[in-house]
């Protein structure tokens, strides 16, 4: 929601905004696997009050009766951005979902998530996302009961507009650094609440939940789930708001407060659950600390908490015989050339790997990889598109072992190290215990 400053703030103000924005968006962008499935545009899909466009992603290997995924952009950003910058397109290719991107087509590119038309779902953005999940069940038999809404600043506030106004279609949200329903409300045609975006809007959790039930009267649930995630240093929306959209979703959630469950997956992220201690509980809050307007995209473990990226048959944690710990990609769904680690094993699909007919390990949509076809010892384990090569494939040994079928080389703790971020690389086979797995 940054960019939206710009109505607000002096020139120098906006350009440097500007500069942070183009500065976070190089770091969404990769380079995107070949498919034969393509963003298309949807003409005609139903009532638009907003006028939205929209984008429609069909993977090549779409499941039958698919589930949706809305991802919603940022303010001054556009669907094509989402696309290009967001991995869901390759991941729709690994789970079978269907992906719908809208777009705002208006001058000022931010989604409508203050006007009473948008916050009651009779008029303006909420009624145009509807009409677009409307129209991809009515003409690509998609199950009604698998609907999830996920984005970025003005997209995350737009995903807890959705699931506040909308909790019968939406089953489950993922929300990065947004704010809550109805935070930002406004009755004087303005787009921007300072007030909200500064985080001074403190309220109880039960007047927070109020504001979603008083939007559905006679809804009695289920609810929607909510995955929330914010920056500590976010100058934007203020962590502030972090507080008040947990308190809005347990209490809707009909749960307190109080974590049922901590833990800390990186060094600066800390994950609380409430309703629940494992992966879909009823509310998931990560806190990223040190982080600003812009956390990094966990596209995986988004869809994870939607049960979309569930472990798999056949998928497995790498788990070394030495430290216990294990194999794990860091935010997976990393970019090519990410090295593996070693991290404590806390069930996240970055540490899932399946094993493929072919001997491939995938994680989070690609698969793992003997970098630039090494062959010399200390040659980095690291993430790459798939591609079917011999250094993409791997033999599980009787004996613990894991060898590249291009190099023979092991699997390596580097160093025989132990510890968080100890690296993985291949090393000459030795017999050592940094050499031993257990698939778990």
């Amino acid at each position: 929601m940054a960019a939206v400053l710009r109505w607000r703030g002096s020139a120098a103000a906006v350009f440097a905004i500007a500069l942070v924005l183009a500065s976070a968006l190089t770091v969404f962008m990769a380079p995107k696997a070949a498919h034969a499935a393509q963003l298309t545009q949807i003409s005609n899909f139903g009532n638009n009050p907003g006028n939205l466009g929209m984008h429609l992603y069909v993977p090549d290997n779409v499941t039958a009766n698919p589930a949706i995924v809305v991802g919603i952009h940022w303010c001054n950003g556009s669907a094509t951005d989402a696309y290009n910058g967001w991995q869901y397109d390759e991941l729709a290719e690994q789970y079978g979902y269907i992906l719908i991107l809208p777009n705002v087509t208006r001058d000022y590119k931010c989604f409508d998530v203050s006007s009473p038309a948008s916050l009651s779902g009779t008029g303006s953005d909420s009624v145009s996302i509807k009409s677009m999940v409307d129209y991809v069940i009515a003409n690509h038999g998609a199950d009604r009961n698998r609907v999830f809404a996920t984005g970025f600043s003005s997209g995350a506030m737009m995903t807890n507009v959705l699931l506040g106004v909308y909790p019968e279609v939406f089953k489950a949200g993922s929300a990065y650094a947004g704010v809550p329903f109805t935070c930002f409300a406004t009755d004087n045609g303005s787009q921007w609440n300072s007030e909200c975006s500064e985080g001074r809007i403190d309220r109880t959790p039960q007047q927070w939940g109020d504001a979603v039930r008083g939007a559905n009267p006679g809804y009695s649930g289920p609810w929607p789930r909510m995955q929330l995630w914010h920056g500590t240093e976010d100058d934007a929306l203020r962590y502030p708001n972090f507080q008040e959209e947990i308190d809005q979703w347990t209490n809707v959630n009909g749960t307190d407060q109080t974590a049922d469950y901590t833990d800390t997956p990186e060094p600066n992220w800390t994950r609380t659950r409430y309703g629940g201690t494992g992966g879909q509980a009823l509310v998931e809050a990560n806190s990223l600390n040190g982080v600003n307007h812009f956390p990094p995209i966990r596209e995986a473990e988004t869809l994870r908490f939607f049960g979309l990226a569930a472990q798999q048959s056949g998928a497995n944690a790498i788990v070394g015989a030495d430290s216990n710990r294990c194999v794990d990609v860091p935010g997976s769904p990393a970019a090519n050339g990410t090295q593996a680690h070693l991290w404590d094993c806390y069930g996240g699909v970055n540490q899932q790997l399946t094993r493929t007919s072919a001997g491939e390990l995938r994680v989070g949509g690609k698969c793992l990889d003997a970098h630039g076809w090494g062959t010399a010892n200390g040659t980095e384990v690291v993430v790459w598109d798939c591609s079917g090569g011999a250094n993409q494939r791997w033999n599980v040994n009787a004996n613990g072992t894991i060898t590249n079928v291009h190099n023979g080389l092991c699997l390596d703790a580097n160093g025989a190290g132990t510890a968080n971020g100890t690296l993985i690389v291949l090393w000459t086979c030795s017999g050592s215990a940094n050499q031993r797995w257990s698939l778990r």
